[in-house]
């Protein structure tokens, strides 16, 4: 459980204890985790090997988290009782409220009066303990900045300072200060406060000695660092590997928190700052947890697509467009937007995305249908009727529609069927003219027709001033006296009667031999033909009969 790093323990000053050794303290934070960098404000722990080998027994914190703040600073206390000089040394981060100062660890966020908490060390707390050495106690600040308002309660830097009788207390800058205690503090028999004035930027509050301040001992005892075992450098190695292998900043801080100034201790310092540099990064590790797959990716790009939010492509990848549809969506449904998707919101959205599918079918289906009966009154209205102008308006409003077929091949009959009367008033022109077989006559049937069928040969005859003997009628049985009349009304030749015969050819009704001669076959065929389209079956032709004739070749299967 953690504890306010707040030290009223003067009480730990035993009065009676044998003076021995002295105690240092180390604390420098160069790397805030989210308060930014403070340059030089961990170089004070260089002076250690300065400072252990005058005889200190050194508590030194490089970038020190709430918890080993609060081990060193109580491995620090435990030394005092037995110490004849204290030395302490702060530089990073302070808050003050005017009349009480606080030194911030490497966590801390951004401060409030009522939200210190344990990653705050009280200096009013430190001055206490320190007072227990009049004459023989140091304190060494080094604010990164002083003054700036944070809140209408909080300032940066250090507050007015009760300092105990007895208490020197040194100001400056971290570059001076961590010059100082790495150069100055641990000269053997220094003056201080000559050396201090020497480097500049530093100033004294409390007791400042008038003939100088000499209070290091006079000599020094030169030790190296001891160094770790095999198995100490295994354990190391075994918990920063650890480290890594959980990515954590809480497994970063562990791991200094253990060894403040280990091997990799600049590494985990910079993955604990890049770690906090990322927005969302919990949320990232979730959703690369899920291993998505390419297919999967795709999904969900057309989920958000269908609902609105549009993901600039529907590829597998997740680029910036992708990040913007997720978190677009995730903030229309009160999720934090991260851009990155978790289990349960892939089951949301999946939800959604299918509801819409649903709706979107039917509403096309709703659609459909009135489409459908809107065409279908349009047709009762119009196109049913059956009449040309009806037909194309109906084409012209639905040329897919339900009855489109309908109307393309009624409106093709029709058109058929004028074709095949304004053909048999052709033929019929032109029997009258080869009747009267005279110039005259096929002049006025080029007048008429001047790119007619027979134009070539009207012409042809007018240009040889005579025309041939037209070929014989047909005999005409006296079967049917009325069909035989109306057929002889026509004027058909023998040119006229080989056209009515290859069109029962080639509607397969077999007229026999295509001579424009109407025998037995020819009659026959004629009969088949007017069965086959419900006609009256007569075996001679009328207008009806030739104009349907006509049709049926121009279009094959109308009417039958």
């Amino acid at each position: 459980m953690r504890h306010k790093i707040y030290l009223a323990l003067a009480t730990m000053l035993l009065p009676g204890a044998a003076l021995a050794n002295d105690a240092a303290l180390l604390l420098g934070v160069e790397r805030y985790e989210t308060l930014g960098r403070v340059a030089r404000g961990a170089d004070v722990a260089n002076a250690n090997d300065g400072l252990t080998a005058l005889g200190f027994r050194v508590a030194v914190l490089p970038n020190g988290r709430a918890e080993p703040t609060l081990t060193a600073v109580q491995t620090w206390l435990d030394t005092i009782p037995e110490s004849e000089r204290i030395v302490a040394v702060l530089s990073g981060r302070f808050v003050t409220d005017g009349s009480r100062t606080w030194f911030l660890t490497a966590e801390a966020g951004t401060p409030s009066l009522l939200g210190l908490g344990d990653t705050a060390l009280s200096l009013e707390s430190l001055l206490e303990v320190m007072a227990a050495r009049q004459g023989r106690a140091l304190l060494v600040l080094a604010p990164e900045a002083q003054g700036g308002a944070i809140d209408p309660y909080l300032y940066e830097g250090i507050g007015a300072l009760d300092i105990p009788q007895g208490v020197s207390v040194v100001t400056g800058d971290p570059s001076a200060v961590a010059g100082f205690a790495t150069e100055d503090l641990t000269q053997p028999g220094g003056d201080l406060l000559q050396l201090a004035n020497r480097r500049g930027g530093l100033g004294w509050q409390g007791f400042v000695p008038r003939s100088g301040f000499v209070l290091m001992p006079l000599e020094a005892v030169p030790a190296g660092p001891p160094q770790p075992t095999a198995e100490q450098t295994a354990a190391e190695e075994a918990l920063w590997q650890g480290a890594q292998a959980l990515d954590s900043v809480e497994a970063y801080r562990n791991y200094l928190a253990r060894y403040p100034m280990g091997i990799y201790a600049a590494l985990a310092e910079e993955a604990i700052a890049a770690i906090v540099a990322e927005p969302n990064r919990a949320d990232r590790m979730i959703e690369e947890a899920m291993n998505l797959t390419a297919a999967q990716r795709r999904t969900i790009q057309q989920n958000l697509q269908r609902l609105g939010f549009d993901p600039r492509g529907v590829d597998g990848i997740f680029g910036a467009g992708t990040r913007a549809a997720i978190s677009a969506w995730q903030r229309g449904n009160d999720f934090p937007p991260t851009g990155y998707v978790a289990s349960a919101q892939l089951t949301r959205l999946e939800a959604q995305a299918a509801r819409r599918t649903a709706e979107a079918e039917a509403e096309a289906a709703r659609q459909a249908q009135a489409a459908a009966l809107a065409d279908q009154d349009f047709w009762r209205e119009i196109g049913a009727q059956g009449d040309a102008p009806g037909l194309r308006a109906y084409l012209e409003r639905y040329p897919t529609g339900a009855y489109a077929a309908i109307a393309t091949e009624r409106l093709a009959a029709i058109d058929a069927e004028i074709q095949a009367a304004a053909t048999a008033r052709e033929t019929s022109a032109w029997a009258a003219a080869e009747a009267a077989n005279t110039p005259a006559a096929y002049q006025d049937y080029l007048q008429v027709y001047p790119q007619g069928r027979f134009a070539p040969e009207a012409r042809a005859r007018i240009t040889a001033g005579t025309a041939p003997t037209p070929d014989a009628p047909p005999t005409v049985p006296p079967a049917d006296d009325a069909a035989a009349s109306a057929e002889a009304a026509l004027n058909i030749n023998a040119m006229t009667g080989r056209v009515v015969e290859d069109r029962l050819n080639a509607l397969g009704f077999n007229p026999g031999t295509v001579d424009g001669v109407f025998d037995d076959e020819t009659r026959a065929a004629l009969r088949r033909y007017q069965e086959a389209r419900g006609l009256p079956v007569t075996g001679y032709l009328d207008q009806q009969v030739l104009v349907r004739l006509l049709a049926d070749t121009l279009i094959p299967g109308v009417g039958q």
